[in-house]
């Protein structure tokens, strides 16, 4: 993911103007609180949205990736979901192949159409289907061939203990019938949503797109609606512990119902890894006596937003700050023409 990234942070900084800094932010609160929202899936396990092609649409697919990582880097570090060790696999998917196959859909499906066409939130909400899925298929084969790539001498898997045929179907139950339709109601939404309310945001990466008709006789809303969106979003979040098994709706090797699996043991890799991040603030997105669920899971949610606005204003800054004393010590762009 390193070059990725480091390529998403040039573009980005060419793309996204100054002012536009705070959106990359809110992108990335976005799908924080999004994955935060745990839906149950048959067999005890859930499934989530991602929004990760909404932030492509909005503001470029280097954005997105640059968004979407913030928010798995931040649940790892601070709230141990998703694992220190499987971040640049989770970036893998959810932040490099779900935004860009997304946004490639949706500029497949949406061309020659004007910026207010109502088919072009539908055209969002297929490429976000497609993208969530895609990211999905990346991880079955990533769980899939570990039996064959990690394993004991005598065979015994060291990881995921769980092959292709097993992989396959259990992700394309959860996203194709779930998650991927949760994925094309909220870009379908919030484009839809945009395209009567706030244009100017829509022509953020959609600069030379024209305009159906006339423009709505509305003030455009301000940035200031998108934070009250996250407000109520995070009252809710409580809802995701409605998935069996806790806030992730899994189960931890701790309680993992091996019989369910037909297996003996937890892989042993497995097993040594479990607890590598033991320095979350609040592991598991609740307080270490597990009382209070609800209260700590916002609680999580706050702190998440927090860290991750001030992250990445801070980085993207940053990054502008140094490229602009970059550009002061050129003597090729400072050297003066002598009269």
């Amino acid at each position: 993911m390193v070059p990725f990234w480091a390529t998403a942070g040039r573009r980005v900084r060419k793309v996204v103007k100054s002012r536009y800094v705070p959106y990359v932010a809110l992108g990335a609160s976005f799908s924080f609180i999004v994955i935060m929202f745990n839906i149950p899936v048959p067999d005890g396990t859930s499934a989530h949205a991602v929004a990760g092609t909404l932030n492509a649409i909005l503001l470029g697919p280097g954005a997105a990736l640059i968004a979407v990582s913030v928010a798995l880097i931040i649940q790892a570090l601070f709230f141990g979901d998703g694992g220190v060790l499987a971040l640049g696999a989770n970036c893998f998917n959810m932040a490099l192949a779900l935004p860009f196959v997304g946004y490639a859909v949706y500029k497949l499906l949406s061309r020659n159409m004007t910026i207010t066409n109502p088919r072009r939130a539908v055209a969002a909400g297929i490429g976000g289907y497609v993208g969530l899925n895609v990211a999905a298929l990346c991880a079955a084969i990533e769980f899939g061939i570990q039996p064959d790539l990690f394993k004991a001498a005598d065979g015994t898997p060291l990881y995921a203990p769980f092959h292709l045929s097993q992989t396959f179907p259990a992700m394309a139950l959860a996203h194709l019938t779930v998650a991927g339709l949760a994925e094309f109601a909220l870009t379908f939404g919030v484009i839809a949503f945009l395209q009567r309310a706030n244009i100017p945001i829509l022509r953020i990466n959609h600069t030379n797109v024209q305009v159906d008709g006339v423009l709505p006789d509305r003030r455009p809303l301000g940035w200031r609606w998108a934070v009250v969106a996250l407000g109520v979003l995070v009252v809710l979040t409580p809802l995701g512990l409605l998935a069996p098994g806790g806030a992730f709706g899994e189960d931890t090797p701790a309680n993992l119902d091996l019989g369910k699996y037909n297996l003996r043991a937890v892989p042993t890799g497995l097993a040594r890894w479990s607890s590598f991040w033991d320095h979350a603030v609040l592991g598991r997105y609740g307080f270490d006596s597990g009382a209070h669920p609800n209260i700590g899971y916002m609680l999580s949610a706050v702190i998440g937003l927090a860290v991750i606005a001030v992250g990445v204003c801070a980085v993207l800054l940053a990054g502008r700050f140094i490229s602009r004393l970059r550009n002061n010590d050129d003597p090729a762009r400072t050297a003066s023409v002598a009269p």
